[in-house]
């Protein structure tokens, strides 16, 4: 299978995120994927944005988002999660192409993170693959 996967990465938690790139790259390599080079974006409200003009492009066959929306005092992260997860949906439909969702959370706390990077990343690239 070949296909060019367009890479959306949130840039608030960029040392998580860096690591779930690292494994989306290994996971990729299993089913001959090419990962584009990586689109940082500020966090996970921009990542619609950045994967609508990376769908449009001929040339790219799906896309994967990394990041992570943690557990915040208020109801934002839960609130910016539900928008930026149905636009993501939105956007998959719209240009026919798979997204395959690495976003860890809305809600995610501390200690929920570091044990989700690896299987969210690889689940990330493998649900691209097999929708390809």
């Amino acid at each position: 299978m070949n296909g060019k996967i367009a890479v959306i990465c949130g840039s608030f938690h960029q040392n998580e995120v860096d690591k779930m790139l690292s494994w989306a790259r290994q996971e990729a390599e299993k089913f001959s994927l090419e990962l584009l080079e990586p689109i940082w974006v500020p966090g996970a409200m921009e990542v619609p944005l950045a994967l609508e003009r990376n769908c449009k492009l001929p040339d790219v066959d799906g896309a994967i988002c990394l990041g992570i929306i943690e557990k915040g005092q208020t109801q934002h992260g839960l609130a910016m999660g539900q928008a930026v997860i149905k636009s993501i949906i939105e956007i998959q439909i719209r240009y026919d192409k798979p997204i395959g969702l690495g976003i860890i959370g809305p809600g995610a706390e501390p200690r929920h993170i570091k044990p989700r990077l690896e299987p969210h990343a690889r689940a990330a690239v493998s649900a691209v693959a097999k929708m390809l």
